[in-house]
């Protein structure tokens, strides 16, 4: 079993599905977990089954709650060893009636925040030797319906992994991304299609094998962040159940 003991890792969208997996595997496999995410009441929840680990409330969609969580982060347990950007958010609408609003809020939680809380982690994570995973998502390497921003803000962070894997080439850290599949989270489970969506292509984001535990994307977080992936770096893993064969 991939061990994490001794290390410190910084957990985004801990409230729930993905993330709240992560943090309490990486607390399972020995990680002191500092979780970020926005409901404070739900992240208590999470946390009572993450000894050690701590949680602060944050917005990461904006530059200045990242540098505040990361700084959080050091202040609490002395350094950063991980740095794993799982928050994100999935809307679905038709391109036609995509709002501003609407595209600004895909692309700065799923691509700005990680974006940020990697600048703002970058000189702890080098002094660390640690790591960066960033959860991108199977719309990051393929088209997704009625997800124009969301699908652009996920291969943007793919984007955004290899800039940084190639410009840390020389350094001890390794930055990687996960690509999950259809999970069985409240996201999935509490979607809302556009109206006379065309459910044979809805039905495509579904891999053939079924929708996954959060767990098992979460052990190939955990996997990436430990010193067994010490040889990884710049990779982009699938993870969806048989999606990529089909």
């Amino acid at each position: 079993m991939t061990s994490l003991d001794g290390k410190v890792a910084l957990v985004t969208g801990v409230s729930a599905g993905l993330g709240a997996a992560t943090a309490k595997l990486f607390a399972e496999r020995g990680a002191t977990v500092y979780g970020v995410a926005r409901d404070a009441d739900r992240m208590a929840e999470v946390f009572a089954d993450v000894p050690g680990g701590r949680f602060g409330s944050y917005d990461i969609s904006t530059a200045d709650a990242c540098e505040q969580a990361v700084a959080d982060c050091v202040a609490t347990f002395g350094r950063i060893d991980v740095l794993a950007n799982v928050a994100g958010f999935h809307q679905m609408r038709r391109t036609a009636s995509v709002t501003d609003a609407d595209w600004d809020f895909d692309l700065a939680v799923n691509l700005n925040g990680p974006f940020y809380l990697c600048r703002a982690a970058l000189p702890h994570l080098l002094a660390a030797g640690g790591n960066i995973v960033n959860v991108s998502s199977v719309a990051g390497v393929e088209g997704e319906v009625y997800s124009a921003g969301y699908c652009a803000a996920k291969h943007g962070l793919i984007g955004l992994t290899r800039a940084l894997a190639v410009e840390f080439t020389k350094e001890k850290l390794r930055v990687n991304a996960v690509c999950p599949g259809g999970m069985l989270t409240a996201q999935v489970t509490e979607f809302a299609a556009p109206e006379n969506a065309d459910w044979d292509l809805i039905m495509r984001i579904a891999a053939p094998r079924g929708m996954m535990d959060p767990v098992d994307v979460a052990k190939t977080i955990a996997f990436l962040a430990s010193d067994d992936a010490a040889a990884i770096h710049g990779a982009v893993y699938r993870v969806d159940n048989g999606k990529g064969a089909d």
